[in-house]
């Protein structure tokens, strides 16, 4: 009776619990009912697939190959598994987990806005603090879904295709198929770290405005501007500071030994600045006017 009478004072229906409003688990259906969730998801599929037809039909690139001491990406995409999942995550992760990872924080919240349901969750009531908390959680659960996507179908259609063989590399020699697998673990973790730049990016935008595609191509625009500006060499120390001057870092996990001083700021540089932009986030959208 006691508890009843401090919720009735509080002013709360009876029975009523913040922490079991909007589950992670509804929320999650909720997105996975989207159309956008199934087109992202569904081109993390297609893509190897789509880059297996182009070395089937594409000829075997002898004319230009990119030889020299390097060596050929093609070449060594071709030769197992393994390199053929090194070579989809290298294709993909300057521009297009960029954009699906801004996808999945950038809509979010922008789109319940723009559809004018955000004001009717808040209404039901759901927290303010949860309702981000848990559109933060599912965005990045699809986010690494992707990711392991385009991962997983990329081993499963090149090994299908190419067999299982050794890892090779451009800068190291061939690395043991069982190491090779835990290399790219490894690449695909370093990845998602330095991702959690651009889900804060895109997720303090998200809160910040109605349109989600304003959300969405800002983060992806900052990040290449950071990349641009990581490539003028008369800055000096300060690229040091820029979001994306250690988002090649992962490289160091191909070479013998393991190159780690990068990978380590590079993950203690994404953790920072993603910190930063989801507490402003949070910030922000617990003290504005929702009116849409």
């Amino acid at each position: 009776m006691s508890v009843l009478h401090d919720e009735a004072s509080a002013g709360a229906a009876a029975g009523y619990r913040p922490h079991a409003t909007l589950s992670v688990w509804t929320e999650l259906r909720r997105q996975a009912s989207r159309r956008r969730t199934q087109l992202a998801l569904g081109f993390m599929v297609v893509l190897p697939l789509i880059v297996l037809a182009a070395f089937q039909f594409g000829g075997n690139g002898d004319e230009d190959n990119g030889r020299g001491e390097f060596g050929s990406l093609v070449e060594m995409a071709t030769s197992g598994g393994l390199n053929f999942t090194l070579f989809s995550i290298f294709v993909s992760a300057s521009f297009l987990l960029v954009v699906i990872v801004a996808l999945f924080c950038g809509d979010t919240v922008a789109s319940e806005a723009s559809w004018g349901s955000l004001r009717y969750l808040l209404a039901i009531p759901v927290p303010r603090a949860r309702l981000l908390a848990v559109k933060l959680v599912v965005a990045l659960a699809y986010s690494v879904l992707a990711l392991l996507l385009l991962a997983g179908t990329a081993l499963l259609v090149g090994t299908l295709r190419y067999g299982w063989s050794p890892l090779r590399s451009t800068i190291a020699a061939e690395i043991p198929a069982g190491e090779g697998v835990l290399r790219l673990l490894g690449i695909l973790g370093y990845l998602a770290v330095m991702l959690m730049i651009v889900a804060g990016l895109a997720f303090l935008l998200s809160v910040s405005t109605d349109a989600a595609l304003g959300a969405v191509g800002g983060a992806v625009l900052l990040w290449i501007l950071s990349s641009i500006l990581d490539q003028i060499t008369a800055l000096g120390a300060l690229r040091d500071f820029l979001p994306t001057h250690y988002s090649t870092a992962w490289l160091g996990l191909l070479s013998t030994p393991i190159q780690t001083d990068d990978i380590v700021r590079g993950c203690i540089s994404a953790i920072c600045y993603a910190t930063l932009f989801w507490s402003l986030a949070f910030w922000r959208f617990t003290r504005k006017d929702v009116v849409s």
